[in-house]
């Protein structure tokens, strides 16, 4: 019977496949037709276009002409690029056409109707729809549900239906491999066969496997903040990048890929998913990280670097205060200095000119507050430039009534005279209005520097205003609730201030700096963009959630991440989500909770899962694996000799390796020490480097967000990992492996591996 149904089928995908051949080779037509009408157009254009300058007919029939050539040679390349998109999901259908047959009855209805979902809809003709597009409405009833009534989300409201059939297939170049039926959303079976695979340099579609809970993730419209936390290979990244396609194909028309921004943890990660939207038929959205957003913004500052974040000192007092400028209560802070602002404390800069004050800072200042309560911090600013406009045009007249000038612009030579003049003509009443004219142009050209300053708002003391604020947060914070003194807060400062003269900011700093920025100069936020996707948010702080919040005023917000994995806010992660409350509607939040672990096989998710103490639930994908090791020797060279031979292994086995060594410098020295061995393997340095096939050595910090086929982490010994809060960059090591797991240690093994049950991995002692 198995073999009739999959005949059966695959005599119907042959159908298919030959169909959408067919509309390929339309595509290839219009495309070849597109460009040369456009090769036409420019011909013609260059050959009978007379240009007509003599009269103004002429000139405007000669304007007309252009634009009516520009409006057909877009229309011809609009219509190749269409027919160009399209090209490329057929042939990608074409190797796949779907994946999935749904049968089912409408409410109402008496007959059966069968739908095959794929990547995109093809059809025969307007009535016969031979494959519908994954992220259509009806297609949900293959994700949300098993066999019987259930129903989906239609413009006109819920449609009720019965489904009678759920069919899954594995698609290789048109061919089926197999068939499942289940009354699953997605068959154990069919999950197995994919999550066998080996892993790639770069993330996979996903729609093929997409899970109930994953579903409801990328089909939701209505909130203001989804809020996704998933347990390490829950597939949270993988349905977010599903939910913009989704978003996408459903406000088609009214949103584009540039209204989508993503902030991703590092630029590796921005590589690994860069594929996944185009193999969707879709543009890629915008895409950063936190890091290259405020550093576009300071261009002349130094931001701190993950690198640099990861190494730095986070203890003591330094580790309390970094508490304080992290949370919420700092940012309300903020914005209760930058109220207070109206009133009193602005600092501005003296506007110099050849060494001396023209305009000095207690004269600016005065301007500034000569302004009544009705106008706010960016009003006042703009009034305080155009006074200060006026003013420099009131001297410019002065000026040029001195000798000085006068007698400047009477020695100039004929060709610098000729340039004061410009365009303007020369029919003087007289004389004196002449000169007069020309000491003008001649000031206002000494002058342009000043001008300069203050169009550009140089006068403004935005350094100064920082130090100011901080040295006024103890009146606008009770310091003692963070068990911090008003002397260790000021000597904090006095580092900020080391900092900031050497031009450089610490990522603690830079989100307030930025704020109050925008607060004095009443930068509105980016009011285009319309969707926020922000991942790996435990690693966000909430004062940066406040600012981006701030900074995108209109944007629906999905955040996504797991809480077991903060390597950078740690155990101030967990306190995020009621953090998030104060800034969203309760009625307009979606908190939704991935729990299962489909990367990694039960073995190692049950390992890592250990590690954690209180942690988010996580429960492990029935598929099968060996245990993890954890290999114990008494120096790092023989140690260097056991990574050797499990590379060796995982070659044999053809699974890709990551080696994952806490800092850079550990990462190094080991690289170096397995190319003296023979043993090829890319260090990956920095977060603009790309994935190569292969073993890599990357840090702790790069790590975030990939998943490889085995993972050997480097040198798990009590001395490199020891505190308490490193527990989560334990388990984030640990979680990114999908085969195979194997712990190397120097001496005696971390404490933190102790609460791990002894069945649960193997120990190999040398």
């Amino acid at each position: 019977m198995a073999d009739i149904i999959k005949e059966q089928e695959q005599k119907r995908m042959d159908y298919v496949v030959e169909k959408i051949k067919n509309e390929e080779e339309t595509a290839k037509k219009k495309i070849s037709r597109a460009s040369a009408d456009t090769k036409a157009i420019q011909a013609d254009f260059k050959n009978n276009v007379r240009i007509k300058t003599g009269t103004y007919s002429g000139m405007m029939e000669t304007a007309l002409t252009v634009r009516q050539q520009q409006m057909q040679l877009e229309e011809r390349e609009n219509s190749r690029n269409q027919a160009a998109h399209r090209l490329e999901i057929l042939e990608r259908m074409e190797k796949k056409p779907y994946f999935a047959r749904v049968d089912l009855i409408e409410q109402g209805e008496d007959k059966k109707e069968t739908i095959y979902i794929g990547l995109a809809t093809f059809s025969n003709g307007p009535d016969e729809f031979l494959v519908y597009d994954w992220r259509a409405p009806i297609s949900s009833v293959y994700y949300d549900g098993g066999l019987g009534k259930t129903t989906y989300a239609t413009p006109d409201g819920e449609r009720e239906v019965d489904v009678v059939l759920k069919r899954q297939f594995m698609v290789d170049d048109g061919k089926i491999l197999t068939v499942f039926d289940t009354d699953e959303t997605v068959g154990d079976q069919m999950l197995l066969e994919v999550l066998d695979e080996s892993s790639d340099v770069k993330m996979k579609s996903i729609v093929t496997t997409i899970q109930k809970e994953q579903n409801k993730i990328i089909r939701d419209t209505k909130s203001d903040l989804l809020f996704v936390q998933g347990a390490a290979g829950s597939g949270k990244t993988s349905a977010v990048l599903q939910r913009v396609a989704y978003l996408l194909y459903r406000y088609r028309g009214n949103l584009n890929s540039g209204q989508i921004i993503l902030f991703s943890p590092n630029q590796l990660f921005n590589d690994y998913i860069d594929q996944v939207l185009p193999e969707l038929g879709e543009h890629n959205m915008v895409q950063m990280t936190y890091y290259q957003y405020t550093q576009h913004r300071l261009p002349k500052m130094h931001v701190e670097t993950l690198k640099e974040r990861f190494e730095e000192d986070n203890h003591g007092t330094n580790k309390k205060i970094r508490v304080i400028k992290d949370s919420l209560k700092f940012f309300d802070a903020t914005t209760a200095y930058s109220n207070y602002l109206e009133r009193n404390g602005m600092r501005f800069k003296n506007i110099m000119h050849n060494g001396e004050i023209f305009f000095s800072r207690k004269e600016i200042k005065s301007i500034y507050y000569s302004f009544n309560e009705n106008y706010h911090l960016g009003n006042r600013l703009e009034a305080t430039q155009e006074e200060l406009l006026k003013r420099l045009s009131s001297r410019v007249g002065q000026e040029a009534r001195t000798d000085r000038v006068q007698k400047a612009v009477q020695d100039l030579p004929a060709q610098e005279l000729n340039a004061l003049y410009g365009d303007h003509p020369r029919n003087f009443v007289d004389g004196d209005k002449e000169l007069l004219f020309l000491c003008k142009q001649y000031v206002t050209k000494e002058f342009m520097k000043i001008k300069r300053t203050i169009v550009k708002k140089r006068f403004l003391n935005v350094n100064a205003q920082y130090v100011h604020f901080l040295r006024h947060v103890p009146s606008l914070l009770d310091l003692s609730k963070f068990d911090v003194s008003d002397d260790e807060w000021q000597k904090g400062v006095e580092n900020t201030i080391d900092q900031i003269k050497k031009r450089s900011l610490p990522m603690t700093d830079v989100s307030c700096f930025l704020y109050l920025y925008d607060r004095i100069t009443g930068k509105k936020g980016d009011i285009r963009m319309r969707y926020v996707f922000i991942d790996e948010i435990q690693d966000y702080t909430a004062y940066q959630l406040a600012y981006l919040k701030t900074e995108f005023p209109r944007a629906h917000f999905t955040m996504l991440g797991d809480l077991n994995q903060a390597i950078f806010t740690k155990e101030n992660s967990h306190s995020l989500l009621s953090e998030l409350s104060t800034m969203f509607d309760k009625d307009r939040t979606n908190v939704v909770q991935l729990t299962k672990s489909y990367r990694s096989t039960r073995q190692i998710t049950d390992f890592t899962k250990e590690v954690l103490v209180d942690g988010e639930k996580v429960t492990a994908f029935n598929r099968n694996g060996s245990l993890p090791t954890m290999t114990i020797d008494a120096d790092r060279e023989r140690l260097v000799e056991d990574v050797k031979e499990r590379l060796l292994q995982n070659d044999a086995l053809k699974l890709t390796t990551a080696i994952i060594c806490k800092s850079l410098s550990e990462c190094e020295w080991l690289t170096e020490q397995l190319n003296v061995k023979g043993v090829k393997a890319t260090l990956i340095r920095t977060e603009n480097q790309r994935l190569v096939p292969g073993t890599i050595v990357v840090p702790s910090y790069l790590a975030k967000g990939l998943e490889f086929d085995a993972v050997i982490m480097w040198n798990a010994n009590k001395e490199n990992y020891h505190e308490e809060d490193e527990r989560q960059l334990v388990y984030t090591i640990c979680s990114r492996a999908m085969h195979r797991l194997d712990i190397t240690v120097d001496g005696e093994m971390s404490p933190l591996f102790d609460r791990v049950p002894k069945d649960l991995y193997e120990m190999i002692e040398k």
